[in-house]
């Protein structure tokens, strides 16, 4: 069956049709998605039955599988690669990560000196309804902001914190943060230039405690506020309502994400693949 790609129609997103996950991609249709990949900076397969070394097998055609730290022991069985999101209990243990409440905008790992480039849920469990992830074209807003925004972010470098995760939780062992300016973290350029496509995008990672190298914290705090309120303007981003069998892919370093909650009495499990990134790499001039 030929590949099609069929785009969502909105700021970011494509579905790929005629592609079984269950089975290895020759050289030319794997080539075919990759590409869609960097267009779209997000893919969606549908219908698929993928086990987890499938999945992984997939994932690494794309770079070296990375683990998530701390999260060593919610692995899909037989495969350490593949991490499970779900808000699923046996025996009074969760199955897997992040529960069933909302997560903020953020950016997978941007608290690490080398984020992942590659995020890939397949789904394998959903409620009927919650749970729905949003999606953020970071490409977009940069080249969409404003020249007064584009000066102040002109060769900035963000720090951030490493303390707190997603669910604004303290992460094990992390101490609590009173400023932001003191936060533990990565360092890394506010504009990012992607390793692969040479495009240029606003690098945000996750709003709590992230402070902007060098100035003072209320300003910087006001810059980021500038600059959080004009990337969640609605044209940015696309919504994804989940069904099971879906398996969805982004580009880590161009994307941001949240998701929505959704009833705890539901079941929702998802087997998560990530691949090895790059440092970021700064934009040395911004266009107005």
């Amino acid at each position: 069956m030929t590949i099609e790609i069929r785009p969502t129609g909105g700021a970011l997103g494509a579905e790929v049709l005629g592609v079984d996950l269950a089975r290895p991609l020759n050289d030319a249709d794997f080539a075919t998605v990759r590409q869609a990949w960097f267009d779209h900076l997000l893919l969606l397969f549908r219908n698929q039955d993928v086990p987890a070394a499938q999945q992984a097998g997939f994932a690494a055609r794309f770079g070296e599988l990375d683990g998530v730290p701390g999260w060593r022991d919610k692995h899909a069985a037989g495969e350490e690669n593949i991490l499970i999101i779900s808000n699923v209990k046996q025996n009074g243990e969760a199955l897997g990560v992040l529960g069933d409440g909302e997560l903020e905008w953020h950016t997978d790992m941007s608290y690490m000196p080398v984020p992942p480039s590659v995020s890939m849920l397949h789904a394998r469990e959903v409620p009927d309804s919650g749970g729905d992830t949003h999606f953020m074209n970071m490409y977009a807003v940069y080249e969409a902001l404003p020249a007064a925004l584009a000066e102040a972010v002109r060769g900035r470098v963000l720090n951030h914190d490493s303390s707190y995760d997603s669910s604004n939780n303290l992460r094990p062992g992390a101490k609590e943060v009173t400023r932001a300016s003191d936060a533990p973290g990565a360092h890394h350029p506010l504009v990012r230039r992607h390793a692969e496509t040479g495009r240029a995008g606003l690098y945000l990672g996750r709003r709590r405690n992230a402070w902007v190298v060098g100035m003072e914290e209320a300003e910087s705090e006001q810059l980021l506020d500038r600059l959080w309120a004009f990337a969640r303007r609605p044209e940015f981003a696309w919504a994804h309502q989940w069904k099971a069998g879906d398996v969805l892919m982004w580009d880590n370093r161009c994307t941001m994400h949240r998701r929505d909650s959704f009833d705890p009495a539901a079941r929702r499990v998802m087997h998560r693949a990530q691949v090895k990134g790059e440092a970021p790499l700064a934009v040395e001039s911004v266009a107005a």
